[in-house]
């Protein structure tokens, strides 16, 4: 798979091409919108400490098990070593330097005895699963190779530098503190800019209202399907995570396939926008499927979204079926989840007071910063998104690489107070998957009613939308839902091309109740997804007619090139 521009790999266990494919998992789904307030972490620490200290003789046995392998440890008869992986210590010194080595095995007996105090104390699953992700914080943390005495990689590239690598370490840290908020930096933002090395297919924007622009694409076939697609983007993110790069671009893809392409950019919203709520998005896609329909001339369209803008295309879909409106085909919802499982870690911390404090935040300030919301999840996975770049960007002295989905990822959104609250409300409450429980523009929503054709995609190592949670979301439609499972995470499920020899999924034409049992009967298939949905669609996009040779129509005439004014907007 290509990777875009990327700096030139480093010495080390952290070179760059290493670090975007650990935070290519990271990428923003569900779990920001609550945050992880310290209160709740320093609640679930202490409700531990003080079960650990009703039960004395369990700490005891721990205690005496760790005192063992620590006197296993001095005496250079232990055993333990790191998982398969585990790219803190991939350095060969972690194998060949007696220091290090028992430096390494004390501090994974110490990891080791805590987690295992964890599984054994008397604890419910929730609390023992908020146990675990406190104790990981603390441990990670604390791995020796966050220092620079321990880090070998990073003491001899110091001394092989003369210390010039602790010199540009401490102006990447200085730099971080003053744009970043002291957050290591996760890409070189310099590296890219849209129009010249991202989102770079030909296309114009056609409409436009305060909420979206409407961009169409420029076929590359002679012939094109006559139903169009639409893309619907998650509010949280920029519209061109499908059209990337070149050879990593779904929009690239479905236009070389013979499909009509457009795509909606959402506005980033201000304080001025505070009360957009779900019904104005979802009367903003309205608008642009009507300025579909007229510049194609077709009856409906086909619906394609990821993540929020899969949930506001469901809440559309079913806002038209309570009118009896047939104004979409099919459609194809990727990596969404529809309320909030226990699967996930916002479910761990999704308090009811946690909740209320994050409406009244954004409330206050009227609107939740993409910022932070990548730093809460950075904070969800410590190792891949922080400590990962502090070694690198600090120990090293390198600079942060350049990698197309860490700058598309960077370059955050925010979410209206309003809307922000209402997507708290439904993850909750499980508002959209219930029928009659919430009501868009007016309609109550029940997808059982939904019945177009749907093609629902999940990674199954996916830890953001668990795909377990996919396909109990996939449950909740009516009509026929195909489930793909994705041999991926969450983003790489999404960008996912052909060509990867690496890459599989799998299908299964019945869609018993269980997850699993789905799993059990189904059938493996090699490279990418994408060619089977593209073949999916091509039976679901009408006959072939020639195709356009202009943008747009007499009433909505092209106004910018793509990737058009709204993206821009920081």
């Amino acid at each position: 798979m290509t990777m875009g521009k990327q700096a030139k790999p480093a010495s080390g266990n952290n070179a760059p091409e290493m670090l975007a494919a650990a935070a290519t998992e990271g990428m923003l789904g569900p779990n920001p919108f609550v945050g992880l307030r310290v209160k709740d972490l320093v609640g679930s620490a202490g409700q531990f400490a003080g079960n650990a200290a009703r039960n004395p003789m369990l700490v005891i046995e721990e205690e005496a098990a760790l005192a063992r392998e620590l006197i296993s440890v001095l005496a250079g008869r232990s055993e333990l070593a790191p998982a398969p992986g585990d790219k803190r210590f991939q350095d060969e010194a972690w194998k060949s330097n007696p220091l290090y080595r028992r430096y390494a095995q004390a501090y994974l007996a110490w990891s080791k005895a805590l987690t295992s105090l964890v599984e054994r104390a008397p604890l419910d699953d929730r609390n023992r699963e908020r146990a675990r992700f406190v104790v990981s914080l603390w441990t990670q943390a604390l791995s020796p190779s966050n220092t620079l005495i321990g880090n070998p990689a990073a003491l001899k590239r110091a001394v092989d530098t003369g210390g010039g690598s602790l010199v540009k370490g401490l102006r990447n840290m200085l730099r971080d503190l003053a744009r970043n908020k002291g957050m290591p930096s996760q890409v070189d933002t310099e590296a890219f800019e849209l129009g010249r090395n991202l989102a770079l297919s030909p296309g114009s924007v056609v409409f436009s209202n305060p909420v979206l622009e409407l961009i169409q694409y420029a076929p590359s076939t002679e012939t094109v399907h006559a139903r169009p697609q639409l893309i619907v983007p998650p509010q949280i993110n920029k519209f061109y995570i499908f059209d990337l790069s070149p050879g990593r671009s779904i929009v690239e893809h479905l236009v070389n396939s013979g499909l009509q392409v457009f795509a909606v950019s959402w506005r980033n919203p201000t304080v001025a926008q505070r009360d957009w709520d779900l019904d104005t998005y979802v009367a903003a896609l309205i608008e642009a499927i009507e300025a579909v329909r007229e510049i194609t001339g077709s009856a409906d369209v086909n619906l394609h979204g990821a993540c929020s803008g899969a949930m506001t295309m469901a809440a559309l879909m079913g806002h038209l079926a309570a009118k009896k409106q047939k104004l979409v085909h099919a459609a194809t919802l990727m990596v969404a989840v529809l309320d909030i499982g226990c699967e996930s870690q916002l479910g761990l911390f999704a308090t009811p007071e946690a909740m209320v404090a994050a409406k009244q935040n954004s409330r206050l300030k009227g609107v939740l910063k993409g910022q932070e919301m990548g730093r809460v999840f950075a904070w969800m996975r410590p190792n891949d998104l922080v400590w990962n770049y502090w070694v690198n960007n600090y120990l090293m002295g390198n600079p942060p690489p350049a990698f197309d989905l860490l700058y598309w990822n960077n370059d955050s959104t925010r979410l209206a107070a309003k809307f922000h609250g209402e997507l708290l409300d439904i993850f909750s409450g499980n508002l959209l998957a219930t029928p009659g429980a919430m009501k868009v523009l007016g309609t109550k929503i029940d997808l059982t009613k939904v019945d177009c054709d749907k093609y629902i995609v999940a990674g199954n190592t996916d830890h953001i939308t668990p795909w377990k949670g996919v396909y109990r979301a996939a449950s909740a439609f009516g009509g026929r839902n195909d489930f793909v499972l994705s041999s991926s995470g969450h983003i790489q499920s999404l960008i996912n091309p052909p060509g990867n020899p690496k890459a599989k999924f799998f299908v299964n034409s019945h869609c018993p109740a269980s997850a699993d049992e789905w799993l059990a009967d189904a059938k493996p298939m090699p490279d990418s997804w994408w060619g089977h949905w593209s073949d999916w669609l091509a039976q679901r996009s009408g006959e072939r007619i020639a195709a356009p040779t202009a943008l747009g129509s007499l009433r909505h005439p092209p106004t910018a090139k793509a990737p058009g004014r709204y993206v821009l907007a920081k």
